[in-house]
């Protein structure tokens, strides 16, 4: 028996290989530019290898998008398997991504004309992006049809939120926020941001001047979303999972979480907050 529905998703997501099997979501790996080679986001190389590369030489350390073709591909592999496709990308305000995997579904209409494909803008990134794709994955699990599975993953993109606490403001103005000598300044003076989601982009939510502050700020933002009500959580981190699990420990001791996960920070966002990032996403049943 074939599925309804086929997820398509990429590896900015953030999702656990678990979560991974457990819905088949199929990633389009992002492209990791480093030591004159290019990886594919965690299929060639490990986020933590990723790191360690990027700590060796930062400046030489970039990133680079999914082509149509890369899309086509994952549509074509999935298509055997489903009747349609859902395929949720990052924000379309802060990569190609969506314009790709737009393209590679027009391609489609010629090589799999009798599978629907919608692409749909995730207006997100890292696991807040992951949620959405799994909204849309359970409700493909439950027999949904397409337009079920889309409607599901509407709704976690209404509610889903994302922050995240930078251990250095170094690397930041890679994002094109900020200059390169303000990020400086601010490195020197250990300014630690947070950054969050909003609209589509990624902004600053305010800066800590120390790491235990900006961990007490993020339980505190979930504090104020979700106080006791049910709530999905998920735990980033970039090449630092010992406070990762603590962070998560103390979640799971104070919230009423539905679901609780520790992800890899993607090193594809990384290359710009550095590592010692610590993030949540989440979002009230």
């Amino acid at each position: 028996m074939t599925d309804t529905v086929a997820i398509v998703t990429d590896s900015i997501s953030c999702l656990t290989k678990e979560l991974i099997d457990q819905y088949q979501i199929k990633i389009v790996p992002i492209r990791i530019v480093a030591q004159g080679k290019i990886y594919r986001d965690s299929v060639d190389i490990t986020p933590s290898e990723a790191y360690e590369i990027f700590l060796q030489d930062p400046e030489n350390f970039s990133t680079s998008p999914s082509s149509p073709g890369h899309y086509l591909e994952a549509y074509q592999e999935v298509s055997k398997r489903a009747d349609s496709i859902l395929c949720i990308t990052l924000s379309s305000k802060l990569s190609t991504g969506y314009n790709m995997a737009t393209i590679a579904m027009e391609q489609a209409k010629t090589e799999l004309p009798d599978t629907p494909i919608v692409v749909m803008d995730s207006q997100n990134v890292t696991s807040a992006e992951g949620f959405i794709a799994l909204a849309g994955a359970r409700a493909a699990a439950n027999r949904e049809d397409l337009d079920g599975a889309v409607k599901a993953a509407e709704e976690v993109r209404d509610r889903v939120h994302f922050f995240a606490l930078l251990d250095t403001i170094k690397h930041v103005y890679r994002t094109g926020r900020i200059p390169k000598v303000a990020s400086q300044i601010g490195s020197f003076f250990n300014i630690k941001p947070i950054l969050t989601s909003s609209s589509g982009y990624v902004r600053f939510k305010g800066m800590v001047k120390n790491r235990e502050r900006g961990i007490l700020r993020l339980l505190d933002i979930l504090r104020e979303h979700a106080g006791k009500e049910p709530v999905h959580v998920a735990v980033m981190h970039a090449y630092t999972p010992e406070e990762a699990d603590d962070l998560k420990e103390r979640i799971a001791a104070e919230f009423n979480c539905v679901e609780l996960w520790t992800a890899e920070f993607t090193p594809v966002m990384g290359y710009a907050t550095g590592t010692g990032t610590l993030g949540i996403a989440f979002y009230k049943d």
